[in-house]
């Protein structure tokens, strides 16, 4: 019999991160204590949320709107990375919150030890942007998974490929 496996990975669902986006943006559009403040949230190029307005307090205020929806839409919270705001230009506040979809070498490191200190019979492959676990019971590899979910890691965890 073949060894079972699957792939641990930080990934977003890009087409929920849009929805949202969309969502956020369109509420912003129509709230009343946002009107006459020209707030915007919208993507800005491919890896990164742009979320701007003519305050401060405005910005943080759809940075708000946009995590709700992110949370109700059941993206992580872990996969996006709110930078402080800044201006740019007069009466212009910018929040940039670029996106963390990638496995960082320390977040697969403590990963693959934690696997280790199990001393189950699962061999841990780290393969650049993911994590390949093998095993030869089900039962061991979906183990790995209740474990690596009960930790806390600072990603957005997926868990694909499971065969």
């Amino acid at each position: 019999m073949a060894d079972s496996s699957f792939d641990i990975e930080a990934k977003l669902d890009r087409q929920e991160v849009d929805n949202a986006i969309n969502q956020a943006a369109r509420e912003v559009a129509t709230r009343f204590d946002f009107r006459d403040t020209s707030t915007e949230v919208t993507w800005e190029g491919d890896k990164a949320i742009r979320v701007e307005s003519s305050t401060e307090d405005r910005a943080r205020a759809a940075l708000e709107v946009l995590r709700d929806k992110l949370v109700k839409r059941k993206v992580s919270l872990k996969g996006i990375d709110p930078q402080q705001p800044r201006e740019v230009g007069q009466h212009r506040v910018r929040i940039d919150v670029p996106l963390r979809d990638t496995l960082s070498q320390e977040i697969a490191k403590d990963i693959i030890k934690l696997i280790k200190a199990t001393k189950l019979k699962v061999t841990p492959a780290n393969q650049g942007d993911k994590i390949r676990v093998t095993g030869k019971t089900r039962d061991d590899l979906q183990e790995i998974i209740r474990l690596v979910k009960a930790e806390d890691f600072d990603a957005p965890l997926t868990f694909s490929n499971y065969r």
